[in-house]
């Protein structure tokens, strides 16, 4: 495996550029057999009458038991059965990475070596490119972070280290800023705050520490500014008692302190008014509704 040659399946003899070519030539009766004359009974796959006799694994990991018709096979073109294989034949992984079908390059770079996989970082499929960002670290994962793919840069910032996210904070794409508000690490947060997505806020006002908190208690989005009302410190939660949104007041009854709670409890939203009225009544809190 060390000089990315195995005997067989995605590589043939000396050529590394007409290994694959000439290794399918001689596959191809089985391969159109597993991929093409089958019948169902069901959904119970029925593989052909002896599919192997043309494949030159037959003598290797078949008679093994490290492939199987229908199962774990690498010449057929169903990932599920090239992922089997390759995951007991690891070996084989490296020589299908210029394969010309894009999901046995995807299944390859998830088994190969990560140095060898490495070649596919500029793949023309973005599902290769995502399984290849999937094995990368290092400089090697961050040349990927400006990929065309979305999928691939959310992929880059779930993995890059979180001193390296702040490459990806203004990302065009909201699911890669998203990515990077959940490991972003605390005292960077703050700079998310603003973001111009309010899925992405809202994920920046769920792990903002609570005395950072005051700086989203404006946002536009009455669920984000709930989510922080829920979670401020409780002389921060008393000021949003008069948001104008009731789920936000809502929220605030919990955190703030008991003697803001008196003037909710003339509240217009009968929720609110019933939530303030709870909390006051909780056994061991001093009834604050009247003097004494």
């Amino acid at each position: 495996m060390g000089n990315g040659k195995a005997s067989g399946a995605c590589e043939d003899v000396p050529d590394a550029g007409t290994r694959l070519a000439t290794h399918r030539r001689i596959l191809e009766p089985a391969a159109h057999a597993l991929n093409t004359e089958h019948t169902s009974i069901g959904h119970d796959y029925v593989p052909p009458h002896n599919p192997c006799s043309h494949c030159r694994l037959r003598a290797d990991t078949l008679a093994r038991g490290a492939c199987a018709p229908g199962d774990a096979c690498l010449v057929v073109d169903s990932g599920r059965q090239i992922d089997r294989f390759l995951a007991r034949n690891r070996e084989y992984a490296e020589s299908c990475l210029d394969d010309p079908f894009w999901e046995r390059r995807a299944i390859a770079a998830r088994w190969a070596p990560a140095e060898a996989a490495m070649r596919l970082i500029g793949d023309h499929d973005e599902t290769v490119r995502r399984a290849v960002a999937s094995r990368l670290s290092g400089e090697a994962l961050l040349r990927m972070a400006k990929d065309s793919d979305r999928e691939v840069r959310v992929t880059v910032a779930s993995r890059l280290p979180p001193a390296e996210l702040e490459r990806l904070m203004h990302d065009p794409d909201y699911a890669v800023r998203l990515q990077v508000a959940r490991r972003l690490p605390h005292g960077r947060l703050p700079r998310m705050a603003d973001d111009p997505d309010p899925v992405v806020r809202k994920e920046v006002a769920r792990r903002l520490p609570a005395f950072a908190l005051a700086r989203m208690a404006r946002d536009t989005e009455a669920e984000i500014r709930a989510i922080v009302a829920a979670r401020m410190l409780p002389d921060d939660a008393a000021r949003m008692l008069a948001d104008p949104d009731w789920t936000v007041r809502a929220a605030a009854v919990a955190q703030a302190p008991l003697d803001a709670l008196l003037a909710v409890l003339h509240d217009p939203e009968p929720d609110v008014r019933l939530l303030a009225a709870e909390r006051l009544a909780t056994p061991d809190t001093p009834d604050l509704r009247t003097p004494s």
